[in-house]
């Protein structure tokens, strides 16, 4: 699934990214790599969608979020609020 279509306060695991390659180089900078657990803080469905990852919050557009491929984390508890393993 990509990460636009994930569900608030769920965990994730990034599996791959299809951006440019500074875009990418860039997402690699802040530490988002494949391999990485995620957790959506928002997703209203219009405008950015709010992640956390390695202890702080971003904001990524529609257009970025429609190219990350994500799927849900094995082994971490999946509810609201409880982004622990």
């Amino acid at each position: 699934m990509r990460l636009k279509e994930g569900k608030d306060h769920q965990i994730y695991e990034v599996l791959d990214m299809h951006l440019e390659p500074e875009l990418e180089r860039r997402m690699g900078a802040l530490g988002l790599t494949a391999g990485i657990r995620i957790e959506i803080v928002n997703n209203q469905k219009r405008g950015a969608v709010i992640v956390k990852f390695r202890g702080a919050r971003f904001a990524f557009g529609r257009r970025i979020a429609d190219q990350i491929q994500i799927k849900e984390a094995a082994g971490w508890k999946n509810t609201p609020g409880g982004a622990r393993r």
